[in-house]
């Protein structure tokens, strides 16, 4: 047998526990160099640039006919 619990859990302590559960939206900015959204702090994964240089040269893709 499973150990039962002795008392009743009151809302305010179950609610307490439950404060951490709840889901926060990822904090996006614009690009300075493309104007995509990005992760702050991060490399644009779109063009290379972070803080107004190119960091990773992103090679541009040639469209086939």
């Amino acid at each position: 047998m499973v150990p039962q619990p002795k008392r009743k859990l009151s809302k305010g302590r179950r609610d307490r526990r439950r404060a951490q559960d709840a889901l926060v939206s990822n904090n996006l900015v614009r690009c300075s160099n493309c104007g995509e959204l990005r992760l702050p702090h991060t490399v644009c994964p779109n063009c290379g640039y972070y803080q107004g240089r190119e960091v990773v040269s992103m090679e541009k893709e040639e469209k086939k006919s």
